[in-house]
């Protein structure tokens, strides 16, 4: 029954599983969720998200962990399910705060292990290594897992015996019935699990709203030869770093075409070195060279494999678009191909990088992967999601992993395939259904929001910051300088006014003369009265403010600061 908005009927005294997230509902990104078993806290994931044009200065959004914080003697551990930044980006900054055994897969491992060495973690992080056959007591949650598909090895759903019932969480997934490395989702392992009984399913919900299946990702193999095949010059590939499937098919690619591979961008260096370390891609002696070497060598006989497919400023494909990669260019009839789909959001920095391509004189080969084929989804679309919840068959449902109408669309599936409405949970982060006696309620809820990481500062750049930089970025600023006579309260010299991305020309003059001579006018009548310093600039700024908005209809920055000798 879900009672959302009645007060809370637990019994204290009852038995309870409490799930929620933290981070991943309403949203696509920072992937985070709690299990609670009376005293044991399993948390799943600690993933990140990149921030919109409206976050100016903001690198990366992280979930707020303070209920995590307030309970932390009662965590037993941090299960990842797969490698991806959305599920992996936040642990750096969560081991800072609170120090708990991580479990993930050997490839989640070894790139886990990389963020724990830049941020000097790694030594005092306890790492354990799950497989699908893995068992773990975590406390009172005994905990299985079963193998998943998706685009990057190693994904694992997981199984929690608790004592209210069975609780699963999907991970991110698809049905691939023919993958790249011969690993395919155990779904004999599901569909037991639904014969057992599910109690409550997670499930995600990125492509709910695609009717059909996904396709295999060895569909893309093909096209991806068959582009370098016709390639006259150099190629540029760009894709998901983590996507080791789609790096293995490039690999094979270039082999097959008799081109040598250029790995540029560090991300994409970090992750293949990583998977060709722990036997997740076969990549021959002497394949890899140096970028240095590319002018030295036949374009034809090249393939440079290269981040930044979601037009990230920073990452090499852009900097390649802009004729700004100091050790190789792209020239006239060079390929470049963007093997991945845009996540929402970066179409815009990814039509520019086009843009930039084309009037380099490149052949640019970029669309849905519908149309060139040199991309597939690694999320499950309607009919695979269906699948899931029948082999489930479970009581209750919460989908997760997805912006609102992605839920929405989940719920109508879930219902579809028989799951009773009432019995379906849309939350948000914060909200906790809690079982009790197998009945699954919603009543309360926990803190939970963004935390800006902001250079070095992780959560002290707040909404008073970020209106501050948006009110910079769209108006500019005035810094209005005056030295006033501590004893008398008269200007001795002064003011002195520096516009900054407000005003610029011939005009400007005639307007700081207008603005110094109001700021003269202010202080002059307030000097006999109020010689409080906070209300002086307090009223400087207001009288300036307003004159200026009659004058330019534009609202800067104004900082008076006064200086008393």
């Amino acid at each position: 029954m879900n009672l959302k908005g009645r007060k809370n009927i637990l019994n204290t005294t009852d038995q309870k599983v409490s799930i929620f997230a933290l981070g991943g509902v309403n949203e696509i990104g920072k992937n985070m969720y709690v299990l609670q078993s009376e005293d044991d806290i399993v948390v799943i994931d600690c993933g990140s998200k990149f921030p919109d044009e409206s976050l100016l200065g903001i690198d990366l959004i992280i979930q707020d962990i303070s209920y995590l914080q307030e309970n932390q003697e009662k965590i037993r551990a941090l299960i990842v399910t797969h490698g991806h930044e959305d599920h992996t980006g936040g642990i750096p900054y969560f081991l800072k705060q609170v120090n708990v055994p991580i479990y993930a897969t050997n490839l989640t491992l070894g790139l886990i292990e990389i963020k724990l060495k830049e941020h000097g973690l790694l030594r005092r992080t306890k790492l354990f290594m799950i497989d699908s056959e893995s068992e773990l007591q975590l406390g009172t949650i005994k905990t299985t897992f079963f193998k998943t598909s998706h685009s990057i090895p190693d994904c694992l759903g997981i199984a929690f015996h608790t004592s209210q019932g069975t609780i699963v969480h999907t991970g991110d997934f698809k049905f691939d019935w023919t993958p790249v490395d011969k690993q395919g989702s155990d779904i004999h392992k599901m569909a037991a699990l639904g014969e057992n009984g599910v109690l409550l399913l997670l499930s995600e919900s990125t492509n709910a709203e695609r009717p059909g299946s996904t396709s295999s990702e060895q569909v893309v193999g093909d096209h991806i030869e068959e582009a370098f095949r016709h390639a006259p010059r150099k190629v540029f590939i760009s894709t998901f770093a983590s996507n080791v499937h789609r790096v293995q098919q490039i690999v094979n690619a270039a082999i097959k075409t008799n081109r040598k591979l250029v790995l540029l961008g560090r991300s994409m260096v970090n992750v293949v070195s990583v998977a060709i370390e722990r036997g997740y891609l076969d990549v021959p002696e002497n394949m890899i060279i140096e970028a240095n070497e590319v002018n030295s060598m036949d374009p034809e006989k090249v393939v440079i494999l290269c981040t930044g497919s979601q037009g990230e400023p920073m990452a090499a494909l852009s900097r390649l678009s802009s004729s700004n990669f100091r050790q190789v260019e792209v020239l006239p009839d060079d390929t470049v191909i963007l093997a991945a789909g845009p996540i929402p959001g970066n179409e815009r920095s990814i039509s520019r990088i086009i843009d930039n391509l084309f009037q380099l004189g490149a052949r640019v080969i970029y669309g849905s992967g519908s149309v060139t084929g040199l991309h597939v989804s690694g999320h499950a679309c309607q009919e695979e999601l269906k699948l899931m919840l029948t082999l489930m068959k479970p009581k209750y449902f919460i989908p997760i992993h997805g912006e609102y109408r992605m839920l929405h669309q989940h719920r109508l599936l879930a219902e579809s395939v028989g799951v009773q409405t009432e019995n379906i949970f849309i939350v948000s982060n914060g909200d906790v259904v809690d079982i009790v006696n197998n009945e699954a309620i919603q009543t309360r809820s926990v803190d939970a929001g963004n935390v800006f990481v902001d250079g070095i500062g992780v959560g002290d750049v707040g909404e008073i910051i970020l209106r501050d930089r948006k009110l910079l970025s769209e108006d500019g600023m005035l810094v209005i300088v005056t030295t006033i006579s501590k004893s008398q309260g008269n200007i001795i010299s002064g003011p002195d006014t520096i516009s900054r991305g407000f005003i610029y020309g011939p005009e400007s003059g005639e307007l700081i003369n207008e603005v110094n001579q109001i700021v003269k006018t202010t202080i002059d009548k307030m000097k006999d009265n109020n010689r409080n310093q906070r209300v002086l600039k307090q009223n400087i700024k207001k009288t300036v403010e307003k004159h200026l908005y009659s004058r330019t209809k534009r609202k800067p920055m104004i900082l008076p600061i006064m200086i008393e000798v």
